[in-house]
């Protein structure tokens, strides 16, 4: 009798719409902190090249932090404690900076967000991963890629009436609030999905007995295999981190807006508008994923990324940012969900946390160098060099992506 496909399981529906919900609360704290950190550096009396210290330190940390937790996913039999444990950590750090008075206290508290973002995103990957069928994939990361940005319209929003009336340090401890219900759904309403999953049996030649897992919980390390990655994966792998080379902290977008006259006050507006296609796009890409080639899909959106740069190295005019930012949110609806349904279905099932554990680490460490990189080639030689470079960058890792023919699925 065939098993019961995941997506049809009720705990699968509500671990959906439960990580849905929790990614909306916690980039809504988040949101309201990131675009008005660059103005708060300034205030501290720190400059681009601090802020690619912090952000490269930060992303350093956060790889580290996917590339142990992805290995630890596969060794596991609940990933829930990592789940919630990450989100309750980087919540508890962000109210932090509105008492910071130096741009160091600053690093220690991206550096223990980032950590936590690090520890959690793999777990959670591959816990969504199993609540639903392969063909869905796509479908389910827009789904909570949507929900994320949706969160990233929120925060801004309340940033900006609260930077209107209070200022920067009230917009820090208002994050406190979104983020501990962030807390609160995760703990509340995400369930374990391994032993619930009937696929992850098939290596034991069993279908569908969670009862049996659990009266053998180290059952679990016994399927992990000692196959290597396939070559599919590395020629993604490849192509992402070439393109991590260029991709610095958004931070420095707002930094970039900032220098042509875009006021602090209007620096949460840009998360705004970039959101706001974001959260629009990432359901539609993800589900035409699902049906056409992920390849083309992510592919568009480095060029997209390409033109976005180029425009930011330019800076043609304040109008002209302002268009760009909302135009940047399709690269991102184009990348990030695909991307990651990309990586989990060229694997196999049992090492899907081993292969989004490295993605994340290659691309964290690229983006580390890209954060420094850029903070010391906007320093030496004004801020067009980097975007540029950026742009070049995009274009070849497209490029890549388009290299290998497209073939069946793995």
């Amino acid at each position: 009798m065939p098993a019961r496909s995941p997506e049809s399981q009720p705990s699968a529906v509500r671990n959906l719409y439960s990580f849905g919900i929790t990614s909306f609360f916690n980039d809504t704290a988040t949101e309201m902190a990131y675009w008005v950190l660059p103005a708060f550096l300034v205030s501290l009396g720190a400059g681009p090249a601090q802020l690619g210290v912090i952000e490269g330190i930060a992303e350093s940390v956060a790889s580290f932090a996917k590339l142990f937790s992805g290995y630890l996913t596969d060794r596991i039999d609940r990933r829930k404690p990592l789940v919630v444990g990450g989100y309750f950590v980087a919540n508890a750090v962000k109210p932090l900076l509105a008492i910071t008075s130096a741009w160091w206290h600053i690093l220690l508290i991206r550096f223990a967000d980032r950590l936590a973002k690090g520890v959690r995103g793999v777990p959670r990957d591959v816990m969504v991963a199993e609540s639903v069928g392969k063909e869905r994939l796509g479908s389910a990361y827009g789904l909570i890629q949507s929900m994320d940005s949706a969160g990233a319209i929120a925060g801004p929003l309340m940033a900006l009436v609260l930077l209107a009336r209070f200022g920067i340090r009230s917009v820090f401890w208002a994050a406190a609030v979104p983020g501990a219900l962030a807390v609160l759904v995760a703990a509340f309403g995400i369930r374990e999905t391994r032993n619930q999953n009937p696929l992850f049996s098939q290596n034991r030649g069993e279908v569908g007995h969670p009862q049996r897992d659990l009266k053998h919980p180290n059952s679990a390390h016994r399927s992990v295999p000692a196959a290597g990655l396939p070559s599919s994966f590395y020629l993604v792998l490849v192509a992402v981190t070439l393109f991590s080379l260029g991709n610095s902290s958004d931070m420095f977008l707002v930094m970039r807006a900032q220098s042509i006259g875009i006021g602090v006050k209007l620096a949460p507006l840009l998360g705004l508008v970039f959101n706001l296609t974001y959260t629009l796009g990432s359901w539609p890409a993800g589900w035409f994923s699902d049906h056409f080639s992920r390849r083309w899909i992510a592919a568009a959106g480095y060029l997209i990324f390409g033109a976005v740069y180029f425009v930011f190295g330019r800076a043609p005019s304040v109008l002209a940012i302002w268009i760009t930012m909302a135009v940047y949110g399709i690269y991102y609806a184009l990348t990030q969900p695909v991307l990651k349904a990309l990586v989990v279905e060229t694997v196999p099932q049992d090492i899907r946390g081993r292969a989004l554990g490295i993605y994340f680490f290659a691309t964290s460490v690229a983006t580390l160098a890209a954060s420094l990189i850029t903070g010391e080639l906007w320093k030496h030689l004004g801020p067009s060099i980097p975007f540029y470079a950026s742009a070049g960058l995009a274009i070849v890792a497209a490029a890549i992506l388009l290299v290998r023919p497209a073939r069946k699925r793995d």
